[in-house]
Order: structure tokens, then C-alpha cells, then sequence
């Protein structure tokens, strides 16, 4: 894998992306005026540099760094703004770094992506468990040569899966992750894509093969995420002129404006729905029907004709939603929709995502992801669904994450407050805002009188606070949601990570030792 200065210019110029090049005395937008440079290393680390690399200087990055890498023989940097006062390396000036870095990493790694089918799911909700359903049913189709990158885990060869930092990687990883999944034989990639990756351009130039639009509610609004809810949602809908054909949940909030942008842009749009009925379910292309009555089997429906009754292995009549999603991503690419293929996602489970436990005294506990008004909305609306006949009493363990998203803590209150018994605030990731702070703001949004509310800082105290108080009370089914973390083996603490047991783990463990 190489880039060459000359090439880097010339593609820049290409994307009107380039300002100058500044080499000593040299200013120029010309590419053959440049010296022969050669880089077998790109980087947006000034720690990992050599002579051979090429340097991206993004976001708040600071010229200072730069001092260090002279000793290091630096040749050659990216960066929006002349660093010639801190470095003898030539400075390629351009319009905006993180966008350059994207577009020249998918160069450096050879353009992967055109030999991948590569297809972006986004949306307020339901993207992991989309992702993962459908590289399922891609990974049977193709046996074994689909590719994940999401939120919890990624998977580069088909089997072996590696936990993830971020929804959608920085643009220089996402290609490098890319360009490894081509040569371990890979055919398709399935991907989460976030609305901070259009936001901060970690997938500029990414076009996909198939872009998929879940859903939208508010969420992830603050002064360093998005300021509006405007912007969330125009950030999202970023996916739709950036994909050949999309697939778009037909009772998404503002379903009419996203069918306008593909109209727009002239992208296809098939459809996906759950529907409690067979009278309805016309309403999309591809329909999971489910029944009123207890699951766990449901229908899907494709075009009118059933394609198979099938039985999910994470509970949830959202994550049927999720299968309705799958389906219609698969159809568009043109997979045929057969039912020893679509069988491979009734095996899936993705840990801290509705995992059930149940104890030996009957308490059912459920971890999850949880995090905002919808997905708690959706939680406990399952559980009345579920259990509501045994009149459970629930408790909700849950914290919200510091500095940023501010809007969740309320929401997460207005879902749930009217409907469990006892909601137990507690610790989760946080960067300068401490959790005493958010779990006091937690509190303050509680105004039933009726449910009991209080805060245990210590995570695992708290998740054992709320299985003591279960047995205090076992004259009632109880129910414990346990929200936020799922399996994450750590806490974001003053932004460091501090090891953790992990909700599930926590929940495992005493389960176990009550049984005993």
C-alpha cells in the first residue's frame, strides 16, 4: 500500500479540496512542480510517524505536536492551515483535514469499498441488531464472506468478531478494517453508520450499495454532538444521497421528507414494517406480522407472499422490526429471500441486548442498551406486553452518560416513571460532568409520587441493591431492567476507562449465587 505526493495532489484537485502545497519556498497547486515522495504510512497519530508518513492534522489537533516529530523525520503533513513555523515537512493545505484524510485514505488502502457490497444502516435505534441480522443472513447466503463493523463488535472474516470503539470508525480506520475484510476473501461489509459520522466526515466520498434508514427520534443533542434536533435528523438523512438504493422503515417520524430526498436524488426506496395483523400488510414491502398474543413466532412477509414463520432468539417485538429491516436490505441487494438463509438470524444473540436472566426465586432481569426515551419506552412496553397479566413490579437501574445528550435524562424518566415501581440512578460514562451531578438531574425529572426513587452511585451496589429489594418483595413477579452498559467490561470515568464486571456479568453472578 502506497501513496505517492504526486497522486495525493492530484486527487484533492479532483475534489476541489486542495488550498497549496508549501515545500520551503514552493507554494503550488501544481503537482509535477512537487518532489518524488513515496508514503508507505499514513497516520493521524504524531507518534507513529516516519519519514514514510503522510500525517493528517485533524480536528483540535494542536501544532505543537508537531515539534516532536521533526526528530522523527517527518516529510510530509495534511492540515487546514500552514504549520511551516513548527515543521520543515511539506504542508498539504486543504479545505477541510478530515474530509481530505477520508478521501486519501480510501486511496492509500485501495479503494476498497468498490469491491465489497457495502451496505449502511442508520437510524435513532434497531441499527446493531439490524446490522448483526443481516450479515447473518448475508453470512449464510455467501458462506461465511460478510464482513460487520458496528457499535459492539467487528468482524473482518466472517467469524471471529473484536469489540468496537466507535459506531462508525474514524474514516482512516474504517478503510484500513475495509481493505482487510477484501483481502481475508470478503464479499459484503453490513455497517452501523452514525449520525456524528456524517456530522464529523468520517465517511465522506463512502457511497454504499445499500443504505438503510431505521427510524428517527431525538437523541443525541448537545452543545458536542448535535445542537437540534433538525441537525440530528439532517445529519442521518446524509445516508440517502450517498446510497444507490435505501430501504427506509415505513413508520418513521418524517417518512414523507426522507422519501422526498430519495426522490430527490433518484434512489429506489423499498419498505419495511411490523404490523400486528395480516390486514396491513400491504403497507411495506417486506412486513414481520406478529401476534397479540405471547410470542416468540412471528411471520415475514414479502411482497404479499408469506416467506416463512420464524422464532428470534432476542426478545422484543422491536427487534421483529429489526427482521422486517434485514429482509428488505437483503431483497434490495438482490439476495434471494430463501428461509434456510433467513433462519441464520433466529440464532443471533448479541450480549447486553435484551439478555434475559432469571433467578432461582423467579426475578426475571433483563440488560440492555437502553438509553434514551425511545428505547426505554420500547423496553418497558415490551415488558407490560410480556408479563403485564402477572401485574410485575419493575425496577429500572439506569444512569446516562455525561457531556453530551443531555435531552436523554429526562426522556429516559418521562418513559418509565408512570408504569415501574422503583427507579435505582447510578454511575455510567462520563467525561468531566460528574455522575453525582446527572444523577441529581436524573431525580430532579421524577415528579410521580407513586414511584420510588433514589441514587446508588456504585453500579454493581446498585444492580445488587435492586435483586435485594426483588426479594423483599416476592409476593409479586419482579422484574429488574438494567440499562446503559449491557456487556461493556468498563466505565468512563472523568474520561477514563475504569474496569467494570459488566451489568450482564454482575446480573449472571448473583443469579447464580442465589441459586446456590
Amino acid at each position: 500500500m502506497t501513496l505517492t505526493l504526486e497522486s495525493a495532489v492530484t486527487l484533492l484537485n479532483q475534489h476541489h479540496m486542495l488550498r497549496e502545497v508549501i515545500s520551503g519556498e514552493v507554494w503550488t497547486t501544481d503537482s509535477a512542480k512537487l518532489p518524488q515522495r513515496s508514503f508507505t504510512n499514513i497516520s493521524y497519530d504524531t507518534r507513529e510517524v516516519t519519514p514514510d508518513t503522510l500525517l493528517f492534522c485533524k480536528g483540535r489537533f494542536s501544532p505543537k505536536y508537531l515539534e516532536s516529530t521533526n526528530n522523527l523525520g517527518l516529510s510530509c503533513y495534511v492540515a487546514q492551515e500552514d504549520f511551516s513555523q513548527y515543521t520543515s515537512a511539506t504542508g498539504i493545505i486543504v479545505k477541510n483535514a478530515t474530509q481530505a484524510m477520508s478521501l486519501l485514505s480510501a486511496a492509500y488502502f485501495d479503494f476498497p469499498q468498490e469491491q465489497l457490497t457495502v451496505i449502511g444502516i442508520t437510524g435513532t435505534k434497531g441499527k446493531t441488531t439490524t446490522a448483526y441480522f443481516t450479515q447473518a443472513i448475508l453470512n449464510a447466503h455467501s458462506h461465511g464472506k460478510t464482513a460487520l463493523l458496528s457499535s459492539v463488535d467487528n468482524c473482518l472474516d466472517g467469524v471471529h468478531y473484536a469489540e468496537s470503539d466507535l459506531t462508525t470508525p474514524e474514516s482512516m480506520d474504517l478503510f484500513r478494517m475495509m481493505h482487510q475484510a477484501v483481502a481475508n476473501g470478503m464479499r459484503y461489509l453490513v455497517m452501523e453508520v452514525s449520525s456524528q459520522a456524517y456530522k464529523v466526515d468520517r465517511v465522506y466520498g463512502l457511497h454504499f450499495d445499500i443504505g438503510a434508514f431505521l427510524n428517527i427520534s431525538p437523541d443525541h443533542i448537545s452543545s458536542i454532538e448535535h445542537p437540534t434536533f433538525e441537525d440530528y435528523l439532517y445529519c442521518k438523512r446524509q445516508i440517502i444521497a450517498n446510497s444507490s438504493r435505501m430501504v427506509i422503515g415505513a413508520d418513521s417520524q418524517h417518512f414523507s421528507l426522507l422519501k422526498d430526498d430519495a426522490a430527490n436524488d433518484g434512489i429506489p426506496v423499498s419498505t419495511f414494517a411490523l404490523r400486528s395483523s395480516n390486514a396491513d400488510r400491504q403497507a411495506a414491502d417486506v412486513v414481520a406480522i406478529s401476534s397479540e398474543d405471547i410470542r416468540p413466532a412471528f411471520d415475514l412477509v414479502a411482497n404479499g407472499e408469506s416467506v416463512g414463520t420464524f422464532t428470534l432468539s432476542i426478545e422484543g417485538d422491536f427487534n421483529e422490526a429489526n427482521a422486517a429491516a434485514a429482509v428488505a436490505i437483503v431483497r434490495s441487494i438482490g439476495v434471494p429471500i430463501e428461509e434456510s438463509s433467513l433462519q441464520a438470524m433466529e440464532k443471533i444473540r448479541i450480549s447486553g441486548r435484551m439478555e434475559r436472566f432469571i433467578s432461582n426465586d423467579g426475578t426475571i432481569a433483563y440488560v440492555d442498551y437502553a438509553h434514551n426515551y425511545a428505547s426505554i419506552k420500547a423496553l418497558v412496553d415490551f415488558v407490560y406486553q410480556r408479563y403485564g397479566q402477572h401485574h410485575p413490579r419493575i425496577t429500572l437501574v439506569t444512569g446516562s452518560a455525561g457531556n453530551k445528550a443531555i435531552d436523554r435524562r429526562e426522556g429516559i424518566v418521562k418513559a418509565a416513571q408512570d408504569r415501574i415501581a422503583r427507579f435505582i440512578f447510578t454511575t455510567e460514562d462520563t467525561d468531566t460532568e460528574t455522575n453525582e451531578e446527572i444523577c441529581a438531574q436524573l431525580m430532579s425529572y421524577v415528579t410521580n409520587p407513586s414511584v420510588e426513587a433514589g441514587v446508588i452511585l456504585d453500579r454493581t451496589s446498585a444492580i445488587e441493591e435492586a435483586y435485594r429489594d426483588a426479594q423483599a418483595h416476592s409476593d409479586r413477579l419482579n422484574i429488574l431492567l438494567i440499562t446503559g452498559k449491557g456487556e461493556e467490561r468498563w466505565i468512563k470515568e472523568m474520561n477514563h476507562h475504569v474496569p467494570f464486571e459488566g451489568d450482564n456479568n454482575i446480573v449472571a453472578r448473583m443469579f447464580k449465587e442465589e441459586s446456590k
